[in-house]
């Protein structure tokens, strides 16, 4: 009788313990948000106010200033622009300077992969990297024009030297040292598979260090636009024609400043185009697809 009592007891409790549970389960409390708050969930938009709030911001200082040879207005500026666009002579400058910088910029890359590459299957390829990294990567682009002219004569052959010299040593310094810290667990997986040489950068370390590669790629591309237009600023010209930094400094020349804000407001705009268009894009289908980054 004591062993039945026990029992029961026992199946009471039990049966007691799961309907409190079923009492106090907590369940999924859906919380709608509203129109502003899904709107400004959404990145670009609060990108998109930030300008706007910068804009503002621009456009009451200098009503403030009341200066235009100091800071024309957002307005004013954005005047010139459009009527420079209109009748194309800030898209053909445009043009050509990406022609330019796409051309350096790519054989940049180019170079600091295949150092990268020499540096990390032979030991004389990594002491050759570190050498000409401490040598050159300090040095700015910009300083070796001069010896550029010497060398390529007045032309966009000398630009482009200078700015691949821009380059090519930060991404080269990012590849690298996104490959050196590729995990020995990835290595060995490698070494498993019996990849060598090119095989085992293609396979294993360029995926596992992509986040660094496409970082030095960022920098890289800042670099390479900083150097173009402070390059075109110093001589820019080629068979009477040059770039944005030349369309600034012609601007500049005829006190048209607006215009040289224009040319610089170009700069800006193109570089958040890549940035947010180009790159974002990349990252989103390798890094934070993979995991890598959130």
């Amino acid at each position: 009788m004591g062993k039945k009592k026990k029992t029961a007891s026992i199946d009471d409790l039990k049966n007691k313990y799961e309907k409190e549970l079923q009492t106090n389960q907590i369940q999924e409390i859906k919380i709608e948000l509203s129109i502003f708050e899904r709107i400004f969930n959404i990145g670009a938009v609060r990108k998109a106010l930030i300008i706007i709030a910068l804009a503002l911001i621009w456009q009451f200082y200098a009503v403030y200033l009341d200066n235009e040879l100091m800071l024309p207005t957002f307005l004013a500026t954005a005047k010139g622009f459009l009527s420079v666009i209109l009748n194309g002579e800030l898209v053909e400058k445009t043009v050509t300077s990406l022609k330019v910088l796409f051309s350096a910029y790519a054989c940049g890359v180019l170079l600091a992969g295949t150092l990268t590459v020499l540096a990390i299957t032979t030991r004389v390829g990594t002491d050759f990297l570190e050498v000409l990294t401490a040598m050159f990567n300090p040095l700015p682009a910009i300083a070796l024009l001069p010896l550029a002219l010497l060398w390529f004569g007045l032309g966009y052959p000398s630009i482009i030297f200078v700015i691949i010299h821009a380059v090519t040593w930060p991404i080269a310094l990012n590849i690298y040292n996104g490959f050196m810290s590729v995990s020995n667990t990835l290595r060995m997986v490698g070494k498993n598979y019996e990849l060598t040489g090119l095989s085992f950068v293609f396979k294993i370390l360029i995926p596992a260090a992509f986040a660094s590669i496409l970082t030095g790629l960022k920098v890289g591309w800042a670099f390479s636009w900083r150097t173009l237009i402070a390059a075109e600023l110093v001589f820019g010209v080629s068979s009477g024609g040059g770039g944005l930094g030349w369309f600034i400094y012609e601007k500049k020349n005829q006190l048209d400043i607006d215009l040289v804000f224009a040319g610089l407001l170009t700069v800006i705009i193109i570089g958040i185009l890549i940035e947010n268009i180009v790159f974002k894009t990349i990252e989103r289908k390798t890094v934070i697809k993979w995991g890598m980054k959130f």
